[in-house]
């Protein structure tokens, strides 16, 4: 059966953190002198999260007037989900710790690196702490980078494939439901959300075998397509 638990197969939350913060195009920043929305200007390298700020901003100042060289800072990272659903938001990752000058630079651009003292993410609406070192070991999901971009197209282009997916889950899952939609996707499978006149409830997807990049995924989802196919007595949402 293709329908799983909620908590079969699926990425560490040390996995979460990394995938989020992988794809993730902005992020908020507290420091001890303001607050930041910063787009587009982040990256991880070597495990390590890198900020490419410019040196005429508020930002870079503060860096500059920071006691021994290193800025408080909480970083916050929201992972929404990239269709149209109720209650968007899927993951928040937050990192707090210290903010200090790489020794690099970029034309006029300062790269600082953020030295993290703590991991923490909000997943099913409780917030669990993780440890570092299980941070730093873990990689992103295979497909992190391209769900967004795959889940949108299967949301705007195939609402006949999600309606087929969709009868792989419970019937009770299925009764009543008004609309649903590809919520989530790692190498494991998907996350349907079903959506009712009130409320909303996920299934989870297996997918037959783990995949290993983005290119394996058509073959995983044309598996699950033709078990929905075949399933007896599955009626549409």
């Amino acid at each position: 059966m293709a329908v799983a638990p909620a908590r079969t197969a699926e990425l560490s939350h040390a996995e979460r953190i990394r995938s989020v913060v992988a794809a993730a195009d902005s992020l908020s920043l507290t420091t001890p002198g303001a607050s930041y929305d910063l787009m587009a200007m982040h990256t991880v390298e070597n495990g390590r999260l890198t900020l490419r700020v410019p040196d005429d901003t508020p930002l870079a100042a503060e860096m500059v007037c920071a006691p021994r060289g290193a800025l408080g800072a909480l970083v916050e990272f929201t992972d929404i989900a990239p269709v149209r659903a109720r209650d968007r938001i899927r993951t928040r990752v937050t990192l707090s710790g210290w903010l200090s000058p790489s020794g690099r630079r970029h034309g006029n651009v300062v790269i600082l690196g953020l030295d993290p003292a703590r991991a923490g993410i909000q997943w099913h609406g409780r917030v669990q702490h993780v440890a570092l070192d299980a941070v730093f070991s873990a990689e992103p999901d295979a497909i992190a980078l391209q769900e967004a971009a795959m889940l949108g197209h299967l949301d705007d282009d195939h609402r006949d494939v999600v309606a087929l997916l969709a009868r792989l889950a419970a019937p009770e899952v299925r009764r009543g439901v008004v609309d649903v939609r590809p919520y989530a996707m790692d190498r494991y499978g998907f996350t349907l959300r079903y959506e009712y006149a009130q409320g909303h409830r996920d299934a989870r997807l297996l997918f037959p075998a783990p995949v290993r990049d983005a290119a394996e995924v058509g073959v995983q989802v044309e598996a699950l397509l033709a078990h929905a196919r075949h399933c007896r007595g599955a009626s549409r949402p």
